[in-house]
């Protein structure tokens, strides 16, 4: 027996090494070093989105979902061949619609050429104490990093693990402008495949603006709360998806209030309602089809009124549907290629509108 677990101590350190994962790391919290894409700065625990002694009125659901970290990446540069990640979890959740790579794993791009390429994911095992080991073999030459932080997980310590000797350090934060985008379970990012496939943080790699996400999957409906947290929060632009989720009364009750409580705190900056997205589970239940129909509808007569009865508001329609209708995930959110396609069809718009206000 001693001589097999020996024979398997030795097989794991070689298929170690020939992933290029060396057995000594210096850790960094992740913290320590460039957080992007985080809507409140200063938090109590630095990767929450929403400080939650703050601001009341969240529900217990929406109380868990402000304090998960989608959206929020981690920008640094370093030259050691293999990055490794431990986390501390408060919260560690999977879906049956999302992979674990998005829910509890990382996702890394790195800067090549000026862009941001992919580079790789994973998620870390359940057990506490487990190293995510991410990426190996590299050339040993600096680069310069983006990583993508779980969508549907509270973590309360994230470590960055880096070869002895090697450089890790903050670099400046590598988009401009704030920008909120406030919505439902679509900002969130249910059913991507990895972290950093959310439509903002697409929006962000592809016009070098920061989104700051606050996407809470199906608790997103015009609340007076979600409006306080806007109205203070320090940014230039404001989006939202605030139609996918409430009913045609909740719309009509709500959206003016809405938009009056944000203007308590930003007057003048421009406000950018998105429509909601086709669902696919429409196409054949005739009730989903109705109820659907009757919410766009809605949202549209009321955003006719709003355009004349407030300054600096714009409605904008995304798309997440190719022409085969073969985007769903599940019949309600858009995969991958989905994502991908309400980020690119609303990118054009939004840049003319956000020009206007001299945000480029």
């Amino acid at each position: 027996m001693k001589m097999i677990a020996t024979t398997i101590v030795l097989l794991l350190s070689l298929i170690a090494a020939a992933n290029g994962f060396s057995q000594e790391y210096s850790y960094t919290e992740a913290s320590d070093l460039t957080l992007v894409g985080k809507l409140m700065p200063d938090t109590p625990n630095p990767y929450h989105r929403v400080d939650t002694v703050r601001f009341k009125g969240f529900t217990p659901g929406e109380n868990a979902q402000v304090r998960m970290s989608s959206g929020i990446a981690v920008a640094f540069r370093t030259d050691s061949k293999s990055i490794v990640i431990q986390t501390d979890f408060a919260v560690r959740n999977i879906r049956p619609n999302t992979t674990a790579f998005a829910t509890c794993g990382y996702d890394l791009y790195i800067r090549k050429d000026g862009k941001w390429l992919w580079a790789a994911a994973g998620a870390q095992d359940a057990q506490k104490g487990s190293v995510l080991r991410l990426i190996g073999a590299m050339d040993g030459s600096m680069h310069e990093c983006l990583l993508y932080l779980p969508i549907y997980s509270e973590e309360s310590s994230i470590r960055i693990g880096t070869e002895k000797g090697a450089v890790i350090e903050p670099i400046g934060n590598p988009f401009r402008h704030r920008i909120a985008v406030l919505g439902s379970s679509y900002t969130h990012g249910i059913s991507i495949s990895r972290a950093g496939m959310t439509y903002p943080a697409q929006l962000s790699r592809s016009t070098g603006l920061q989104m700051l996400s606050l996407g809470c999957s199906g608790n997103c409906k015009l609340q007076d709360y979600f409006a306080a947290v806007l109205a203070e929060a320090d940014v230039d632009a404001i989006i939202v998806d605030g139609f996918s989720n409430p009913s045609p009364d909740q719309m009509r009750q709500r959206l003016f209030p809405f938009i009056e409580r944000i203007r308590e705190g930003h007057p003048e900056t421009p406000i950018i309602f998105q429509s909601t997205i086709y669902r696919e589970n429409r196409n054949f239940m005739t009730d989903k089809d109705s109820y659907e129909a009757e919410k766009m509808a809605t949202a549209d007569s009321l955003m006719a009124i709003a355009l004349r009865k407030y300054d600096n508001i714009h409605y904008i329609r995304p798309d997440a549907t190719d022409r085969n209708h073969e985007t769903s995930q599940d019949g309600i959110h858009p995969g991958d290629h989905g994502y991908t396609l309400w980020a690119e069809s609303i990118r054009k718009p939004l840049l003319r509108i956000l020009r206007k206000y001299g945000i480029r």
